[in-house]
């Protein structure tokens, strides 16, 4: 019988034990058993069995009373990440609100490659999985059907990029897959339900382009009202927009000059950050050939940083030291994305690189995602709290994922080995002011599109200024630029957590070294803030106004 700390770490426990019942996908990911052989159901009906179990919780949650500051930490977030996911059911923001990096066809897709095959056994349960997909997809298209009877549609850009996605998926995305694991064809109905699953998406595909796009919402934007209860989820913050898009812009002034200070030394001729850009894209020092040779130096540069980090600046643990690295399904968005081992640790933290087709790679723009994804960035972070369960709950550890805390301190990682040195070449240096450039060109497009605020020439934003933008002053190149704008649109609120965390994380270090003075150290802040779980960025940096630097 397990014992736990106290009755709100109990009901925490209680509550993933149900909401993992209700999302085998989840259960997937986090790596429990007894689910993997079935997939979500997305119906409108499914998502309130989902939200009864919310208000259930949140109810036995008001009776009751923190035992300690940890207890106090626990509630505060189960509470708060609660109400949140309930209101954008309530008001099917959630339902509504899809796109190609995140929506039920992207994570059915993406949860097979998390399925171990080694054995007859789990070859049979990912058959069976696969037979559910069609399923489970028509679940989710049936709630999509119900919003569109009540008047609320998805835009239409983002309708359109789905049925895209599935078009790509229902050229063989499962059967390459099925292949992938048993290219001997030793199992007939694993490739018999793959054939069925592309299938599927093929028809579901169809219908999103034929039948809902044209009753989808031609706007983009989403307006003030919607941005802003995006913008409080992702971020865990009451913030002032107009403020925040005004610090981006003069954030990513000062980035691009600092940009063209480095050019200098790359490019001396450059009559733009662009030129340098593409010189940088096909220098062959910076090349890498065949995804193969990628793979291995991601996972050599991941285990690198680990030796340089741990004793020095973190204390890691021998459980997550390893971080793995593959490529993304095809069909997947254009940027990079992490995922956190497995509750017992049985499945490793994964790195995820989308190729998009393409067999060499420059590593310049790189080098600095590998920091924000891997060690010291996502992994480091995730690892590290699911390690913590002596003072998170199960819920803290796995489920409270909040974007401005996650991405703001991946964020705060590039910018730490920036300090530390790791951005010694030119080359490599520009690549990480790309990615700090690109995150504060977020600010500025993401709320000018959704807002409708006017750009420097005085038009309103819209998709080809915003590319412009990211391909001139954020050097993204062309293809990953329309993934981005596309990501912002579907996504409100969204990109801007990445700066905006950052900026909260280098307050909340400088407050603590003005406040400790000589007590201060790097070492100790990264260990307890880390150790604190996820959590808003509002009560993240009052819990860190509590620290006392030991």
């Amino acid at each position: 019988m397990t014992t736990h700390r106290s009755a709100i770490f109990q009901l925490s426990d209680e509550y993933m034990v149900q909401s993992v019942a209700l999302s085998p996908i989840n259960a997937t990911s986090l790596g429990v058993p007894g689910y993997d052989h079935l997939l979500n159901d997305f119906s409108l009906a499914g998502s309130e069995k989902s939200a009864v179990l919310v208000r259930s919780t949140l109810a036995k949650l008001a009776t009751l009373q923190p035992i300690d500051d940890i207890d106090r930490v626990a509630a505060a977030v189960l509470k708060e990440r609660l109400e949140s996911g309930l209101a954008l059911h309530d008001s099917h923001e959630n339902h509504i609100l899809w796109s190609v990096l995140a929506s039920p066809v992207s994570s059915i897709r993406q949860v097979f490659e998390l399925m171990p095959h080694s054995s007859a056994a789990e070859i049979e349960t990912i058959t069976q999985r696969l037979g559910e997909v069609k399923k489970s997809m028509q679940s989710w298209v049936s709630c999509v059907t119900e919003m569109q009877k009540l008047g609320k549609v998805t835009a239409r850009r983002q309708v359109l990029g789905v049925a895209d996605q599935l078009a790509v998926y229902a050229q063989g995305a499962y059967q390459s897959f099925a292949t992938g694991i048993d290219s001997d064809k030793k199992y007939p109905h694993l490739h018999s339900a793959a054939a069925q699953a592309d299938a599927a998406c093929g028809e579901i595909s169809k219908w999103l382009s034929d039948v809902y796009a044209p009753l989808s919402n031609p706007v983009d934007g989403v307006g003030i009202e919607r941005y802003s209860h995006w913008s409080r989820y992702f971020t865990g913050a009451t913030l002032d927009l107009k403020a925040i898009y005004e610090w981006g812009i003069q954030d990513l002034a000062a980035i691009n000059a600092r940009m063209w200070r480095v050019a200098a030394q790359i490019k001396p001729d450059a009559k733009s950050l662009r030129e340098v850009a593409d010189y940088l894209e096909t220098a062959p020092d910076q090349l890498i050939h065949g995804s193969d040779a990628l793979l291995t130096k991601l996972k050599d540069f991941t285990q690198a940083a680990v030796k340089k980090m741990d004793g020095t600046h973190f204390d890691i643990d021998d459980r997550i030291k390893f971080c793995d690295a593959r490529l993304a399904p095809e069909g997947s968005a254009a940027a990079p994305y992490y995922m956190p081992p497995s509750e017992d640790l049985s499945r490793p933290g994964t790195t995820w690189y989308p190729t998009m087709g393409k067999d060499v790679f420059s590593w310049w723009h790189i080098a600095s995602t590998w920091y924000h994804e891997a060690v010291p960035g996502h992994h480091l972070q995730c690892a590290t709290a699911i390690l913590e369960s002596d003072r998170l709950t199960r819920f803290q550890r796995t489920d409270a994922w909040i974007s401005g805390y996650g991405e703001g301190w991946a964020l705060y990682a590039e910018r730490l080995m920036d300090e530390l040195g790791a951005f010694d070449e030119p080359g490599i240096e520009m690549g990480y002011l790309s990615g700090q450039a690109l995150r504060a060109a977020r600010i500025v497009v993401d709320i000018g599109m959704h807002l409708g605020y006017k750009d420097e020439n005085g038009n309103v934003w819209n998709a080809e200024s915003a590319y412009e933008t990211l391909v001139n002053k954020a050097l993204m190149d062309e293809d990953f630029a329309r993934s981005e704008i596309d990501r912002y649109l579907g996504w409100p609120g969204q990109a801007i957590s990445y700066k905006v965390g950052e900026k909260v994380w280098m307050q909340s270090r400088e407050d603590a070294k003005q406040r400790l003075g000589a007590a201060f150290e790097l070492k100790k802040f990264h260990s307890y803030a880390l150790k604190l779980g996820p959590m808003g960025l509002d009560p993240f940096a009052a819990e860190m106004q509590r620290w006392d630097g030991k």
